[in-house]
């Protein structure tokens, strides 16, 4: 048999199964952390009884399935090149996951979020418009998780997978396609009212088409991807492989970020010159770039992925050694899903939404998702914008100062959450114990926004030009400095006084003329007559950019937001495991498509609504687009850290409660612990660790 493939004969007479293998695959793959592969201990040949002969296996709903005409080597239909085979093994397939998740986040969290500003300056868009073209994902995946979730759960899962990535190859690419399908960029200034309409507006519904390819490719790869590495691997290791997955998923923004931020710093028509500057606020950078990378990048990606098999080689044994964790109903329905012909057609699909309907656990499980999606939505959008107030930094600063956080925090979270799993080999219960603490924890870190840094005093806005309080709390950008300049509040361009306070513009900092300061590249204006003279002579002066913020509270913020982080992505693989345990086998994936669905729709979607809207409570200073409302510039910081205080505690409190009742209604199936076990002498007999069934027979050939 070529390539390390391993296959299952039909069950014979006498009721052991012979697996016929050559050995290649389970000894080239060595375990995940130097732990011993389960074939390191099949080396005599061992005889399984069939589930007619063991009523227990028939009650545990283990069926030896015939594997004779299934192809297990990885190729494309009959070419099975033998270079493929080393790559057709666990690893390998995580290998190709992790990079279409790291192009997914890169691509829709990394790369959307740095270049939304810029596409509204290009293409004349509200923010709504983009909010819409945001929305498209989540409204795309949402529509299509169902679908793909229970006939994909049931399919060939490497085939959706494979032409998910495609999907969103595509959607990147005609993303980028209006950047060439329009004229060069013209900067204007000043544009009347009446005149604020474009026809460039009409390429949103381009960029919402893009977004819901995107929404569409990515369904499956965090359902179908997910069960299709837990059905390959150890049940033990499944953890680790799923917290390396998303992982790279979380990876994937940061990256988008800092390259999309690099992009952003060349001028969008490449090869024309241009007087602007990045700093300058009609500046439009080359957006386009990184969805033509990320497109071309996943379409590649794609074609390894549509050549796995349905199964892994060797994944069978996984299969039989794996004791449900199911949550056992009272009515016994639960074992309808035991039958391998559930799920198959669309009569079942009313009973399977039953059957997930009441499992108490997978529902609360669903909940307790829904409010961390929130705050991690939430965080996401709103994060970078909090650091940038608090601490007086730029849009861009605050975006990589951000990344810096998430990165560790995040990242290490989320692979550390999967590893203690497998560390400590615990069963359902302990895994959805151990997300009840990690909540509780976040829950506690989340009460330091009870402290903020103090607003960087703004002329006009935070108080009088004279510097005192400004009556009422109205704002009033005129002084008698600036009047006589005819400053337009339409373009907030601040800039730092020599005294240490900030004005709008530095028409309002009543500055006569302006020079570039060669060390920084930052324009510095000279003459301001709003600046304080007095207290520093021959200093009317003022710098581009906000004024730097001395908070000596910057330390511990940043620390605990580091530790809010921490802990709320340390429960995120616990609790898809526990997900993934408390249902049955068949219904994993479709269970992971309809948590998805609850997940979207009531914690991705709503979320950053919620937070943006507590936000805007907090807004001192907002944009002026012809009459209406438009973006906040300057926001109050204490009202933002009290308002972010109440939003935390409330999702944090709803999350710890959903755990709790979680934990509680969760009734695992009576403990039984087959003779012959081959885990007994790796796993020891803690109560939480599994005990497996007899291995079937595996002979070298």
């Amino acid at each position: 048999i070529q390539g390390g493939t391993l296959l299952f004969s039909s069950l014979i007479d006498d009721g052991c199964s012979t697996p016929l293998s050559n050995g290649m695959a389970s000894s080239e793959a060595p375990s995940p952390l130097g732990a011993p592969s389960p074939s390191d201990s099949s080396a005599e040949p061992l005889c399984a009884p069939s589930p007619a002969q063991d009523p227990m296996l028939q009650e545990e709903g283990i069926k030896y399935v015939s594997a004779e005409g299934e192809k297990l080597a990885c190729g494309w239909g009959a070419f099975t090149p033998g270079c493929l085979q080393p790559c057709n093994t666990s690893k390998g397939v995580l290998f190709f996951l992790c990079v279409a998740s790291f192009l997914q986040g890169m691509t829709v969290n990394g790369f959307i979020n740095t270049v939304i500003t810029s596409i509204e300056r290009r293409f004349d868009l509200r923010s709504y418009q983009s909010g819409l073209i945001a929305s498209s994902y989540d409204i795309a995946a949402c529509v299509c998780l169902t679908f793909v979730s229970y006939f994909g759960g049931n399919g060939h899962k490497p085939r959706w997978l494979g032409w998910g990535v495609l999907l969103m190859g595509l959607g990147s690419l005609l993303f980028a396609l209006p950047h060439f399908t329009t004229g060069p960029y013209e900067a204007r200034s000043g544009l009347p009212c009446s005149q604020a309409a474009s026809s460039l507006s009409g390429y949103r519904f381009v960029f919402m088409l893009g977004q819901f390819l995107h929404g569409m490719g990515a369904t499956p790869l965090y359902t179908l991807g997910v069960t299709y590495l837990d059905e390959n691997v150890k049940t033990n290791y499944s953890p680790v492989y799923i917290a390396v997955f998303y992982t790279a998923a979380i990876l994937g923004p940061a990256a988008g970020y800092l390259v999309g931020g690099m992009f952003l710093n060349i001028y969008t028509e490449i090869g024309r010159e241009t007087d602007m500057a990045p700093e300058n606020t009609l500046w439009v950078g080359a957006w386009w770039i990184g969805f033509l990378g990320a497109g071309a990048a996943s379409l590649l990606i794609s074609i390894p992925i549509l050549g796995y098999p349905q199964r892994l080689p060797g994944s069978q044994r996984y299969i039989v050694m794996r004791v449900s964790e199911a949550h056992q109903l009272k009515d016994g329905s639960h074992k309808k899903a035991l039958d391998p012909d559930f799920g198959k057609t669309v009569k079942d699909l009313p009973r399977s939404v039953l059957l997930l309907l009441k499992n108490p656990t997978f529902i609360f499980l669903c909940l307790a998702g829904a409010t961390e999606a929130t705050l991690i939505a939430g965080m996401s959008t709103f994060g970078p914008k909090f650091l940038e107030s608090q601490f007086s930094l730029s849009a861009s600063e605050a975006a990589t100062f951000f990344g810096y956080l998430v990165v560790p925090a995040g990242g290490g979270g989320t692979f550390l959450g999967g590893f203690l799993v497998n560390k400590f080999k615990l069963r359902c219960s302990g895994i959805i114990k151990l997300c009840l603490f990690c909540t509780v924890s976040s829950l506690l870190a989340i009460f330091i926004f009870f402290i903020h840094c103090p607003n960087m005093p703004m002329a006009g806005v935070t108080q009088m030009y004279d510097g005192s309080a400004l009556p009422g709390g109205h704002l009033n950008l005129t002084a008698a400095c600036n009047a006589q300049c005819g400053c337009l509040q339409g373009t907030y361009s601040p800039v730092c006084g020599a005294d240490g306070i900030m004005y709008y513009s530095p028409c309002h900092a009543g500055c006569k003329s302006v020079s570039v300061n060669l060390r920084n590249g930052k324009k510095v204006y000279q003459e301001c007559s709003c600046v304080d003279k007095a207290l520093l002579p021959g200093s009317g002066r003022a710098e581009a950019g906000k004024c730097t913020s001395s908070c000596a509270k910057k330390p511990l913020l940043l620390c605990f937001i580091f530790v809010v982080i921490l802990f709320t992505f340390l429960s995120s693989i616990p609790a898809l495991t526990a997900t993934l345990r408390c249902v049955s086998d068949r219904q994993r994936s479709f269970a992971l498509g309809i948590q998805w669905i609850v997940v979207r729709t009531l914690g991705g979607i709503p979320g950053p609504i919620a937070f943006g809207s507590m936000i805007d409570k907090s807004c001192l200073l907002w944009q002026d687009q012809c009459g209406e409302q438009g973006s906040c510039y300057v926001y109050q910081n204490s009202a933002m850290s009290r308002y972010t205080l109440v939003a935390g505690l409330v999702y944090k409190v709803l999350g710890t409660t959903f755990f709790i009742v979680a934990c509680l209604l969760y009734k695992p199936p009576p403990p039984e612990s087959p003779p012959g076990s081959l885990d007994a002498s790796e796993n020891g007999s803690s109560d939480l660790q599994e005990h497996k069934p007899s291995l079937p027979a595996e002979e070298d050939m």
